[in-house]
Parts: structure tokens; C-alpha cells; sequence
């Protein structure tokens, strides 16, 4: 378009670029390989994003459209908060990390900040995160309890150095986020303003026309002392929840409590040693003796290496039919021994490779009592187990467990003979599906996918002790600030939109998100009858208010209008045969409902619908 023409024809070349020629629209006609799920497959067909690098995307015009209306409806509802919108560095210091003591984590361990030496050899990060950055300035800024609460937000791209980018803009190395944060006075009013932003996202995912459900969570990495997830229920999400029928409870898998089935009482007279020749896992040893798997106690050995450089093994007992949840030991590791050997950087499998002599350790057939001379010799590893059970282990009365030496395991062993100790009871495991809820054992828990969207926590003092963020109370005492943080995957968001509202033709946008509205569809564009009365439709709609797109292309009736079911806009008005009889089709892209009529008639019924749906309802 000649330079002349953008300057000078004001709002007719804003109107220019509502046509489906303006928009640099490629569509694909095959999946790309690379997409897994079918939001992913269906954003990269419709052309509204592109791949430049693995977990790198270009937002595309249409995609764009997209993520500003869900950020336009995040700000309305964080404003209406009274939260004041801001914008952070992305680079960040390291010693403002070092002091939460985060750093190492994040770069070190888990190794998802992008991090890099500047030219006067300064460590920087790129934030995946910013309550190090805004907990500074809060210990600038807030100095007194008059000035309390406060909360901040922005709207940014935050950075994480995936291990395994997917799932397009679910999980990729660039994303746009809404975080914020508030601070208080104390814990009440932190517990109120945590109360304030559930409702203020339960609004925002209600608006934005997806189904969210607010699951009790485990805080991460990011810490505090309670936290919700909003998930996105979808077959293809990542995380499983788990919630009671009467709608009661929910978490998810990492965070939810609940009370296994019982165990089936292991018969046997005394103990005994069984040669089990081959037989090293749990599936072999009931296929071949007819145990139970909840009759056997499995170990698991794992390497816990911490900031101040200790590899510690760990060995954990666990219910056979049980699963180990990793982020419940990881906990459990990080608040017990963090004080005393840092940060908690990695928890990996115990590698028979790190040992001085491999021979010794009897893969398959380890029991809990496992001798720690395995680890004399080995160079990277402390000379001692760290041992942990869960408690569906340590409530067994009889089990079968491995002898510690090849092809060999043990029948009806106790704990208490033979010198076997049983560890603390922990809860290591995972809930599952089946379980009885811990306050109503008679309600069984539901299983069910969800994709995170949203995450809110009460931090309390974390933070702000790390960083001596005080101010002064009513009383006159110096004090830390209690803080709270509010994240929304804003690009996650847009993509879960279409995870959830999708069929085998395309997208299926809710309508306060979509890309536009309407598209009017040419059926013929040599035919000047068709062309005349959709070009004055789209001024109309326009003049109206309606989000409208015009598709005025040279192709076939047919091309566009698989196109506009592959893009997912709402509605689709057809100017086709019928423009000579004054006549034009209305679809709805949902339901697939058609009517056909006078543009006066279709479009003041059109324009009623869009008032409700506008609203989300």
C-alpha cells in the first residue's frame, strides 16, 4: 500500500485492513508435524501463529487481535480492583535473586531462567518472574502502614528455558503474562485481597468464554503458604485434577490429600526368603507368585543435590500400587534441610554409575533397609541414605519386600523385626483417582485433565524478609510487608480458549475474544451486485460497532468459507445469489445454524446476540 495512502485516508485505511486481502493471512492445508494437540495444530493451520524457533512464536496479526482483547478484558478486571498497572525490567540483577535465595534454582538447578554476563561481568536473568524486582522497589517505596495495601500488575513476555518446549504457546520459552502483586500490613488483609483476585479471575476466564476451576495448588518455587490454581478443564492438558462429585474439593495431583484404598491384608505365617529369578518389578512378582501389588513395598533411590554442593541419596519406601509424588518430597527436602545445605537444586534417580562399585547395588530387588556401604567409595555421593516412607508404606502390618541381593525378595517381613525401622510416616504419594476425600472418606475423587491458566498466592513474609522490605505499623514497630502474587498465562489463555472450544473443522472462538466478530463473506467477487451490497454491509456493521472482517478475495465460494470455519469467527454472513432479491445468509459458527433473509432483519437479531455474548453470556 503506497505511503501516501496510509497517511492520508484516515479511517477508510483502518477499514482497508479489515479485509481478508490486508491481512497476510496464509492458511495451511495439512497439520504440521510438529503440533501435538489441536489448538496447536489449529493456530499454525489458520496462520495465527508461526514458529522461529523451538518454543519461540510470532504472534500473527489475527493471533494479535486475540491477545488484546484477552488483555484488554485482564486490565478492566484488575482496574476494577483497584490495582495500578505498571511495567518491569525484563532484565534482572542477580543479587536481588541471591538475596530470596532463588538464584542457584533457577539457573543452576532447575535451570529455567535465561541468564548472561554483561560487559562489566554482572550477572543478569531474564525474568520468568518478578517478585525479587517489585520487592525491591516496595522496600523504596512503601515505608508506612498508611500507604497499605497496594497492589501492582503488568502485562508483559516472561522467558523460561524449557527442557522440552510444546504445545505451542502452552509451554514455549517466550510467553505473555499478567503478573501482580500486593502488599499489606498483615495476614488478614492479604487473605482478603487473595479473596478480591479469585473473584476478579474467575470474572476475567468467565469473560473471556472459557470454563475454569480453581484448584487448590502447591506453591513451587515461587513459595507461601497457599496458593489456587485456575485450570482450564481440556482433554489435552497437561495437569491432572482431581475433585469430589459434590464439587467440594479440588487440586491438583501435586497438591491433593486424599485417603488410598486400603491395603489387602498379606496372609502369611513368619517370614522367608523367596527366589525370585528375574522377577524385578512389581508386575513379574504377582504375575508369577499372586501377590497384590498394595501387598509390596517398593524403593525408590534418588540423588538430592543441593545449592551448598551435597549430593545426598535418598531412599523412600512406597505402597506398591502407589506412585511417588516428586514435588511432596521435594518439599519435605527443602524445608527440612534447606537451612542447613541450601536451596534444593535437582532431585534425579540414583545412578548405578555413581557408584564406586555397581555390582553392590541390586536393582529390583532392594528392600528398605538397603546397607549404606552401596555408597562407600563413590566420589560425588554423601556415605549415608537419607530414608523416607510414606505412610502407606509404613501402615503396612505384612509385606513383601526385596532381600537385597539378586533374584532374591522377602515374605511377610514386619517393621520393628529383623532391625527394620520404620521411618516417620510422610505423605509422599500421589492421590489417584478412587480415593476417599479426607473429610468425607464416602466421596471418592474424580479425575480429570486441566491446563493452567491462572495461579495466585499468599507469599506472606518470604520476600520481603529476604529483601528487608519493612515498613512501620500503627503501633511504630519496623516490620516486614506480607505480600501476595497474582499470575495469568495471557498467550496460554488464548490458546486454551480454542483447546476448549474446537471441532474437526477449525477454531470456534467465544466472541469477546475472537478476532473479529463477523466476517462478511463475498461468494462471488466478480459479481458487482454481491460486491456493492457487502461493501455497504461492512459499513454498516462497521458504523454499528461490530468487530467486522470482509473477506473480499478472488477465490472460490467454497475456499472461503472453509477458511472462515478453520479462523473460528463467530459469525459468517454470506453475500452470495440472493444480494440481487435483497436476500443474505447468516451462520453462526458454534451451532451451525443458518438463516437466510433481509440484512435489516438478520443483522438487529445479529446485533441482540452479540450484546449477550459480549458479556459472556
Amino acid at each position: 500500500m503506497p505511503i501516501r495512502t496510509v497517511i492520508g485516508s484516515g479511517l477508510d485505511w483502518f477499514q482497508d485492513l479489515m479485509r481478508v486481502s490486508a491481512l497476510l493471512l496464509v492458511t495451511l492445508r495439512d497439520d504440521p508435524a510438529e503440533a501435538e494437540i489441536p489448538s496447536h495444530r489449529l493456530l499454525l493451520r489458520a496462520g495465527y501463529i508461526r514458529r522461529v524457533a523451538s518454543g519461540i512464536y510470532a504472534y500473527l496479526p489475527l493471533m494479535w487481535r486475540v491477545l488484546r482483547k484477552v488483555s484488554a478484558i485482564v486490565r478492566e478486571e484488575m482496574d476494577a480492583t483497584g490495582a495500578l498497572e505498571t511495567l518491569l525490567p525484563q532484565l534482572q540483577p542477580a543479587e536481588l535473586w541471591e538475596k530470596s535465595g532463588r538464584w542457584a534454582g533457577y539457573t543452576e538447578g532447575e535451570g529455567i531462567m535465561f541468564h548472561l554476563i554483561d560487559r562489566q561481568e554482572r550477572e543478569l536473568g531474564l525474568g520468568p518472574t518478578h517478585e525479587e524486582v517489585i520487592t525491591s522497589l516496595a522496600a523504596e517505596l512503601l515505608r508506612s502502614y498508611r500507604q497499605l495495601p497496594v497492589t501492582l500488575y503488568q502485562i508483559q513476555s516472561k522467558f523460561r528455558d524449557e527442557i522440552r518446549p510444546r504445545f505451542g504457546l502452552m509451554r514455549g520459552r517466550e510467553f505473555i503474562m499478567k503478573d501482580a502483586y500486593s502488599f499489606h500490613a498483615g495476614p488478614e488483609d492479604l487473605a482478603r485481597e487473595f479473596g478480591i483476585m479469585e473473584e476478579a479471575y474467575s470474572r476475567i476466564f468467565r469473560r473471556c468464554g472459557v470454563q475454569a476451576l480453581a484448584v487448590e495448588a502447591d506453591s513451587g518455587a515461587i513459595g507461601g503458604s497457599a496458593s489456587k490454581e485456575f485450570m482450564v478443564t481440556a482433554a489435552a492438558g497437561e495437569d491432572l485434577i482431581l475433585s469430589s462429585p459434590d464439587g467440594s474439593y479440588a487440586a491438583n495431583q501435586e497438591r491433593a490429600q486424599a485417603l488410598p484404598q486400603p491395603a489387602q491384608p498379606l496372609e502369611v505365617e513368619g517370614s522367608s526368603v523367596l527366589k525370585t529369578p528375574g522377577q524385578a518389578t512389581i508386575d513379574d512378582l504377582c504375575s508369577a507368585h499372586g501377590f497384590q501389588p498394595c501387598q509390596i513395598l517398593k524403593v525408590i533411590l534418588l540423588v538430592a543435590r543441593f545449592e551448598q554442593g551435597r549430593a545426598q541419596p535418598v531412599l523412600v519406601s512406597l505402597r506398591g500400587d502407589q506412585q511417588l509424588n516428586e514435588v511432596k518430597l521435594s518439599n519435605v527436602l527443602q524445608s527440612s534441610h534447606a537451612p542447613e545445605w541450601g536451596a534444593l537444586l535437582s532431585l534425579q534417580p540414583l545412578l548405578a554409575t555413581e557408584l564406586a562399585d555397581a555390582s553392590r547395588m541390586p536393582l529390583g530387588f532392594i528392600g528398605p533397609d538397603l546397607e549404606d556401604g552401596v555408597l562407600a567409595g563413590s566420589s560425588t555421593l554423601e556415605p549415608e541414605f537419607l530414608r523416607l516412607a510414606d505412610h502407606t508404606a509404613v501402615e503396612l502390618e505384612t509385606f513383601v519386600c526385596g532381600a537385597n541381593s539378586n533374584d532374591q525378595h522377602r515374605v511377610g517381613v514386619r517393621w520393628g523385626q529383623q532391625g527394620l525401622v520404620a521411618p516417620e510416616p510422610l505423605d509422599l504419594r500421589c492421590a489417584l483417582e478412587g480415593d476417599g476425600l479426607t473429610h468425607d472418606p464416602s466421596q471418592k475423587l474424580c479425575a480429570s485433565r486441566g491446563i493452567e491458566v491462572g495461579h495466585i498466592f499468599q507469599l506472606g513474609r518470604k520476600y520481603s524478609q529476604a529483601l528487608d522490605a519493612r515498613f512501620t505499623n500503627e503501633n511504630g514497630r519496623d516490620e516486614p510487608l506480607w505480600m501476595g502474587c497474582y499470575g495469568i498465562g495471557v498467550s496460554r489463555l488464548a490458546q486454551a480458549a480454542v483447546e476448549q472450544h474446537h471441532d474437526e473443522a477449525g477454531i470456534v472462538w467465544p466472541v469477546p475474544i475472537a478476532p473479529f466478530e463477523l466476517v462478511v463473506v463475498i461468494a462471488n467477487a466478480k459479481d458487482p451486485v454481491q460486491v456493492d451490497l457487502a461493501e455497504r454491509l461492512y459499513r454498516e456493521l462497521s458504523a454499528a460497532g461490530v468487530d467486522v472482517l470482509l473477506d473480499d478475495r478472488s477465490e472460490r465460494a467454497g475456499v472461503k468459507f472453509k477458511d472462515a470455519e478453520l479462523l473460528g469467527i463467530p459469525w459468517r454472513l454470506v453475500v452470495g445469489r440472493g444480494a440481487a432479491d435483497g436476500l443474505v445468509e447468516l451462520v453462526e459458527r458454534a451451532s451451525g445454524d443458518k438463516r437466510e433473509g433481509a440484512p435489516a432483519v438478520l443483522l438487529a437479531s445479529l446485533q441482540e446476540q452479540l450484546q449477550q455474548q459480549r458479556l459472556g453470556l
